[in-house]
């Protein structure tokens, strides 16, 4: 990576107050021939509807592991969508991100029995059609800042995609990414305060973007008035379990080759190593530097449960009287024309991880909601929109 890319990652503005995240003074657009790695599961919503939320959340993650691997960084700008994810790669890096992007839906395909949609879209495009891509750092924990994303350019990318534009030819039989570190091993985090609500707000046909803003800081208000923020992790951290599901998930990502010996050694092990931890934390001691406790209270606050992708996302845990308000702020920003929304109430939320290493500080923990999440809310976001806008 040229020095001119590395000062652009370093120099990004980072805030601590989320309420600031639809500020446009934070944000500084992606430098010349960078370009958005995209993916999407094809109806993520059928696949959702037939119980496979933790397969289509792991596919999402997978593209964000599957890139930083390849290019051998965690420092790129990108966003988990719950189907999907982006991913700013800078000009030296396009070509190795578009075989990984190849690579990922080869074994989304072959592994997880999923089909997913990739695209490579280069800014110079974005911007000749009136659109930008402009990222600024959200600082989630002191070890942890995710990137924020706004000028439309995300979404204009994404919307090509959809239409076949932009794709990459098919990886072979066989090829596989590097998804070293993405895991899936906690069990669904059961909501404290009533539900687990996943909420897309973007702006609507108004255009009225001071208005927009204001609505964003008006629902991360009304979130907040729950306990923390209406964080849907525990302050210590989820429960470590034996999802099924989540065990095989993560050993067929983890294994080097898709044979059965290989995929059943890596679930042993990960088996193993999910035990130790359960004893560990069970026992309250520590193995060398590693401390179970210490460990989960980190994964709480590495947790990326708000964020803002060309609008707001966020899955929070809040109590019936807040989801009215939340609801009612929503539809009056709707009928202003200040925003189309989507949202989806659920019993729990569910995590997805990428863990470079148990004794590395910096983790990531992508959270959405356990019954459809932000794939039910955009299906509800896309019948809003396509309805007859309000004059």
């Amino acid at each position: 990576m040229i020095a001119a890319d590395d000062a652009f990652l370093t120099g990004l503005p980072v805030f601590r107050h989320f309420e600031d995240v639809a500020d446009p003074a934070l944000y500084r657009a992606l430098p010349s021939g960078w370009g958005l790695a995209i993916a999407d599961i094809v109806d993520s919503t059928a696949a959702i509807g037939a119980g496979r939320y933790k397969a289509v959340n792991m596919a999402g993650a997978a593209v964000i592991s599957g890139i930083s691997n390849s290019l051998g960084r965690h420092d790129l700008p990108f966003v988990f969508g719950g189907d999907g994810a982006a991913v700013a790669v800078p000009a030296d890096g396009l070509p190795l991100a578009g075989r990984t992007l190849s690579n990922v839906q080869r074994w989304v395909k072959d592994d997880l029995d999923l089909a997913m949609r990739v695209a490579l879209v280069p800014i110079e495009d974005i911007r000749a059609n009136g659109f930008d891509v402009r990222v600024a750092r959200f600082q989630a924990s002191e070890d942890v800042s995710y990137a924020m994303f706004s000028g439309g350019g995300n979404s204009w990318a994404e919307a090509r995609m959809k239409q076949g534009q932009y794709s990459l030819p098919a990886a072979g039989t066989g090829e596989r990414p590097d998804l070293t570190g993405l895991s899936c091993r906690w069990n669904p985090i059961p909501a404290s305060h009533g539900k687990v609500v996943s909420i897309i707000a973007v702006p609507g046909p108004a255009r009225d973007m001071p208005a927009f803003r204001q609505l964003v800081v008006d629902l991360v208000d009304l979130a907040a008035q729950d306990a923390r923020d209406g964080h849907p992790v525990p302050e210590d951290g989820p429960k470590l379990g034996f999802v099924k599901e989540g065990l095989g998930l993560e050993a067929r990502a983890g294994a080097a080759y898709r044979d059965g010996w290989g995929q059943k050694r890596r679930s042993l092990r990960i088996l193993g190593e999910s035990l130790l931890v359960n004893l560990l934390d069970l026992t309250g001691l520590s193995l060398g530097r590693f401390n179970a406790t210490r460990y989960r209270r980190s994964v709480a606050s590495n947790t990326d449960f708000r964020k803002f992708d060309d609008g707001l996302k966020m899955t929070v845990d809040i109590d019936a009287e807040r989801l009215e308000e939340i609801r009612a702020r929503l539809e009056q920003g709707r009928l202003s024309g200040t925003c189309y929304f989507g949202l989806h109430e659920q019993d729990a939320a569910l995590m997805t991880c990428i863990v470079p290493s148990p004794l590395s500080r910096d983790h990531m923990h992508f959270v959405d909601g356990a019954d459809g999440g932000y794939a039910a809310a955009a299906s509800r976001l896309k019948q809003q929109m396509q309805a007859a806008p309000l004059p």
